[in-house]
């Protein structure tokens, strides 16, 4: 059975009839071209130069001789082949048929309601939808992409489809949410190690705001509240410990740390372990500080002697050291003097 080859709607080529021309008509149109061109040029020459009315006219009889000849020669050129017009008149009528018959198709569709222009179009439209959910999922705009599931389902009735998206939606927006939830917890994590507790309350409630929905969230300014809680309780034992093996540095330290973890009431079962360190810090101070001006260690002895004065500015070693500072300071910088020359 042959086959059916639909018609050719490109535009009808022109006939040979208008390209064929005749050479001896060619020859003899260039050489009246040319005449007319030497009449323009050289014959308004042998007129007088003071003849002010013959040049002018002369000039334009010829180029009015030049236009007409040039106006003509297409059709003077053209060979009569009124076979081959009639083929190619023929042709065009039968391709601009079927140009109609394409035009008055679509116009007949563009009378159809929407929803039958919907059923025509079905399958290219769901592909469309398909392809638009795709780079949704891919840009993870989850909301827009969830929009296109219910057209998808309910406007064009692919529900299957649409039960594979949604699935596919779910999962990927739940494992993108876990990883960024994961990610800020690394930091909340890090403001904790580093017992940086404001940093961490901020970022526990910025994770809470950013990811309501995630599981995770749940309680985290609790953990925070619950790890400071408990690094407070270390500290608290580690100062009890450090002050019973009487190391009155390491207790100190801890003291100054634990200070603005405790409330009033919180203090006060520590005030006696508190005045004994303290007691015992400021003495060793002391012993040191004249150790060390006895010693003639007079920088040294400076550094000592401000610290008392630093930490405990009331008291009368405080007193004693402010009375010396200065002659110690003095003989300290004499001292570095010399070891400089």
């Amino acid at each position: 059975m042959p086959t059916s080859i639909p018609p050719d709607t490109s535009p009808p080529s022109q006939p040979s009839s208008v390209r064929s021309v005749n050479p001896l008509s060619t020859a003899i149109y260039a050489g009246v071209t040319v005449a007319w061109i030497a009449w323009i040029v050289l014959l308004p020459l042998l007129f007088r130069a003071d003849d002010a009315t013959v040049r002018p006219l002369v000039r334009l009889i010829g180029g009015a001789g030049l236009l007409l000849t040039l106006a003509l020669a297409p059709i003077a050129l053209r060979r009569d082949r009124r076979r081959d017009d009639e083929a190619w008149r023929a042709t065009a009528l039968l391709k601009l048929d079927a140009m109609k018959r394409a035009i008055d198709a679509a116009a007949s569709e563009s009378g159809l309601t929407e929803a039958a222009k919907r059923v025509l179009h079905r399958k290219e439209e769901r592909q469309l939808l398909r392809d638009a959910i795709e780079q949704d999922i891919e840009r993870r705009d989850w909301d827009a992409a969830m929009i296109l599931v219910k057209e998808l389902a309910e406007r064009f009735g692919y529900r299957a489809d649409a039960e594979e998206f949604r699935t596919r939606i779910e999962r990927a927006r739940a494992q993108t949410l876990d990883r960024e939830v994961l990610a800020s917890m690394e930091t909340l994590e890090a403001h904790i190690a580093n017992r940086q507790w404001s940093d961490a309350m901020h970022e526990a409630d910025r994770i809470t705001r950013m990811y309501p929905d995630s599981p995770r969230v749940d309680g985290l300014r609790n953990r925070v509240v619950a790890s400071k809680g408990r690094y407070k309780i270390e500290l608290v034992g580690r100062f009890l410990e450090a002050s019973e093996r009487e190391h009155i540095d390491t207790a100190m330290t801890l003291l100054r740390e634990l200070d603005p973890y405790l409330a009033e009431s919180e203090a006060e079962p520590l005030q006696e372990a508190a005045r004994r360190v303290i007691s015992k810090a400021r003495d060793n101070l002391g012993v040191r500080f004249k150790l060390l001006v006895q010693d003639h260690a007079w920088t040294e002895a400076v550094k000592v002697g401000e610290e008392i004065m630093e930490q405990f500015p009331n008291t009368r070693m405080s007193q004693e050291v402010r009375d010396v500072i200065d002659s110690v300071r003095e003989k300290a910088a004499s001292t570095r003097k010399a070891l400089t020359h």
